[in-house]
């Protein structure tokens, strides 16, 4: 009878050691894979090196397609409803600062990886800022007009707002130590490293503008 019950007592020693062990394997899982996902870097160092690239490569095409113009070479429209180059640099100007606000709320907001496993391709925001579609800028904020040139302020003045502002935004994206995929402004808008193509592709795309306005027959030589 004691020898019965020592080889029951050993058997549930036995069991409750075996289940320990399992319990145990799977929380270290669980503790692995929760570190990971903590420790999970969405955003590269190659993804450093393009943003701050082209950000600052299309500040400098800004500078370079200004420098030295005429004030009428500023001014002049090849139509009537067209925007001078002093009117597309004012609007470049405008909507960086709108874009430089919306990293700020992001920031804000915190990272949101929830939202990162759902975000669209880069390639989506690149793509529809480079196509030749002619985008109307007053559907992206109706009600409102704000992003309409005035053609108020002069042309070098609205070059040195721009670069300021893109020269904080290069300053912050080459040395930040956030992870910028992981920051959103809310669900269905890009994170900051899309912001940030949509800054120098919004750029790249009116560059294209003041390279055709100064083609035109009648653009001012001097």
């Amino acid at each position: 009878m004691v020898q019965a019950r020592g080889l029951i007592v050993l058997k549930r020693m036995k069991s409750f050691a075996l289940a320990l062990a399992v319990n145990i394997l799977c929380i270290g899982v669980a503790f692995s894979q929760v570190n990971s996902q903590a420790t999970e870097i969405h955003w590269s160092e190659v993804d450093r090196h393009y943003l701050v690239d082209n950000l600052a490569r299309t500040r400098d095409f800004i500078i370079e397609e200004t420098r030295n113009l005429s004030p009428s070479q500023w001014v002049f429209k090849e139509a009537p409803d067209r925007w001078s180059i002093n009117q597309v640099v004012e609007h470049l100007g405008i909507w960086e600062l709108l874009f430089d606000r919306e990293i700020s709320m992001s920031l804000s907001a915190g990272p949101q990886p929830e939202l990162a496993k759902i975000a669209k391709p880069d390639s989506t925001y690149l793509n529809f800022l480079l196509e030749e579609k002619v985008h109307i800028t007053t559907d992206f904020t109706k009600p409102f007009t704000y992003t309409v040139p005035l053609g108020l302020n002069d042309g070098k003045s609205n070059v040195t707002r721009l670069v300021k502002m893109r020269d904080e935004c290069i300053a912050y994206v080459g040395t930040t130590h956030e992870d910028l995929r992981l920051f959103f402004q809310r669900a269905g808008r890009g994170n900051i490293h899309q912001v940030c193509i949509n800054i120098f592709g919004h750029t790249d795309r009116h560059l294209r503008q003041i390279r055709k306005i100064k083609q035109h027959k009648n653009y001012p030589k001097n």
